[in-house]
């Protein structure tokens, strides 16, 4: 798939953090904000003695309908809240991530990702990209943390093969040879993650690297 370099990662990903969670807290409640058609509730079902969407739109997958910045929720009501490529689009981030920290009980954590570089999307808006840097700050800034971890979902490769990618794609689709663009995509994504698998300096953030995505675990204060 074009979007590889996000997609693969963030399932990876989020199927540890689900059982890790598990391991730290028992069966939790969770929260997953701008859930859409909770395409992650598989990953968390075995783990949770709750899964509650929220959406900012009329949703039949949904539970609960509100935006990130003010969530339809009580004060710490949930042990883990989700959060996942939503902060890009939302309208005041550091409001946003206030109000996931009031929805986190005391020693749970949240779970977030969002873009680092990615094509304008709006859906329906689209204002937001974030360095390493730039997200932990806004981060640590907006709630009592104990920890912030933020790390980068894919390397410096595999995001430049992403791009690449993406316009492939597009342009075959609009051929209408959409299925020759697939070995293509496919081997690209193959060779930028051998090629990131090689390089500290490609794999982490630092001066000059790019990255698609990120991930950010942030633990309450009990």
């Amino acid at each position: 798939m074009p979007t590889y370099a996000v997609r693969a990662p963030l399932a990876r990903w989020l199927r540890d953090e689900a059982k890790r969670a598990h391991d730290d807290l028992g069966a939790y409640r969770l929260l997953d904000v701008g859930c859409g058609q909770k395409p992650y509730e598989p990953f968390f079902a075995p783990f949770v003695a709750s899964y509650i969407g929220v959406d900012p739109v009329d949703n039949p997958h949904a539970e609960l309908k509100g935006t990130v910045e003010d969530l339809p929720v009580e004060d710490g009501t949930f042990d883990v809240v989700l959060c996942s490529q939503v902060l890009e689009h939302c309208d005041d981030p550091a409001r946003a991530i206030s109000e996931l920290h009031r929805a986190t009980a005391p020693g749970g954590r949240l779970l977030l990702s969002t873009h680092g570089v990615q094509v304008y999307h709006p859906s329906p808006v689209d204002f937001w990209r974030w360095t390493h840097a730039g997200l932990e700050k806004v981060v640590r800034e907006n709630g009592d943390w104990t920890s912030v971890r933020v790390s980068p979902a894919s390397g410096t490769t595999a995001c430049v093969a992403m791009l690449v990618n993406m316009y492939i794609d597009l342009a075959a689709r609009r051929a209408h040879v959409g299925a020759l663009a697939k070995p293509i995509v496919a081997g690209l994504n193959t060779l930028a993650e051998a090629i990131d698998g090689r390089s500290s300096r490609l794999r982490n953030p630092g001066p000059g690297t790019l990255h698609a995505n990120f991930h950010v675990v942030a633990e309450k204060a009990a």
